[in-house]
């Protein structure tokens, strides 16, 4: 007999979640999921900065805005943050949405400028189109011209930004130009939390679950783990990488259309540097930036913890210096752990098979 083969009652509950699931109850496997999950990690981290800072300055969290801007303020990157993690699954990367943020908050402007009286809901479906085929353009020539995502979007990214420049020049949108019911929306608030937030939680909980059930979400993780094997069995990568760009591309549009209602000021430098926040978040909230794992709900918290991070630390009195280098560790910090586990598991993996 064996003696080194390990008994049932013996495996451990993260051991069976990798290698057999099924052997759990679901409700067990429910809760060991997000025992061991990342994003669970990275919310208690976001915990503790704001327990930090709330103890340093009690209105960072209890003034009369204290908490509208901890929901308000990382809405429009979550939008961003959401697209990113979608497209950063499938092993690729979308730099232009600082610039598709850029002309879809100046045409949300110029729209209301140059047709007044236009309904709010066409203004937002125009940007949303306007991304929506700007991310198309990138997701052609990824797909089709077989260039690497990082050379092609960062190369839109110039080209995007250039239009804006030739655009608008040296114009600038004013709050006095857009409609005070359009203003509203990036102040109004349901029930104590704001609109814009609403939104935000609204797509990322249609994202997440398109890409949890959804079986072009399961063949997006598929394409990202491993391209080469994903042609070779028959999936529509083609047609999944240019859905993946339409959708970073349109929520950049929301977002652009979304930063006018919420700032009511629109210049050429709208959303530059943006899309390294946008990619940070996605990392630092668990999404692999070799694809094939990690969730938008990660990224969603990445994003809160990036813009509290941001508002934390000057209240701590730490130097802009410092404020930088922590998010930098963070990123380091994300995909070194990102590498460990991703060996870690791939080890449980052998010995399973060996026991086996």
């Amino acid at each position: 007999m064996n003696t080194d083969v390990q008994p049932a009652s013996e495996v451990s509950s993260g051991e069976a979640l990798l290698v057999e699931p099924s052997r759990l109850s679901p409700t067990r496997r429910a809760i060991t999921t997000v025992l061991r999950s990342r994003e669970l990690s990275i919310f208690l981290v976001l915990l503790a900065v704001v327990v930090l800072a709330t103890s340093k300055n009690n209105s960072f969290l209890f003034s009369s805005d204290g908490w509208r801007n901890f929901l308000l303020n990382p809405s429009i990157l979550v939008l961003l943050a959401v697209g990113q993690g979608v497209v950063i699954i499938t092993r690729n990367v979308d730099l232009s949405v600082g610039s598709v943020m850029a002309l879809t908050a100046y045409l949300t402007g110029r729209l209301f400028i140059d047709h007044p009286g236009l309904p709010i809901i066409v203004v937002i479906a125009a940007c949303l189109l306007l991304g929506a085929v700007l991310g198309l353009v990138n997701g052609l020539l990824v797909a089709y011209g077989k260039v690497p995502a990082l050379v092609i979007t960062l190369g839109t990214l110039y080209i995007y930004r250039g239009i804006m420049l030739t655009w608008a020049g040296s114009d600038r949108i004013n709050a006095g130009d857009l409609p005070r019911e359009f203003l509203r929306l990036g102040t109004r608030s349901v029930l104590g939390v704001p609109m814009l937030t609403i939104i935000a939680v609204l797509v990322l909980a249609a994202v997440g679950y398109y890409l949890h059930t959804a079986r072009g979400g399961r063949e997006m993780y598929a394409i990202g783990s491993d391209p080469d094997a994903a042609v070779l069995y028959g999936l529509p990568v083609r047609r999944r990488l240019l859905a993946a760009f339409v959708l970073s591309g349109a929520l950049a549009g929301l977002a652009g259309a979304l930063y006018t209602a919420r700032y009511g000021t629109v210049s050429s430098s709208v959303g530059s540097g943006i899309e390294l926040q946008a990619v940070a978040a996605a990392v630092i909230g668990g999404i692999a930036i070799f694809g094939g794992s990690g969730t938008v709900w990660g990224a969603a918290i990445g994003a809160f913890l990036l813009v509290t991070i941001n508002r934390a630390l000057p209240s701590l009195g730490i130097e802009d210096f410092w404020q930088r280098a922590v998010v930098g560790a963070l990123i380091l910090g994300a995909i070194v752990l990102d590498r460990v586990l991703a060996v870690r598991q791939a080890r449980k993996l052998a010995e399973s098979r060996d026991r086996s």
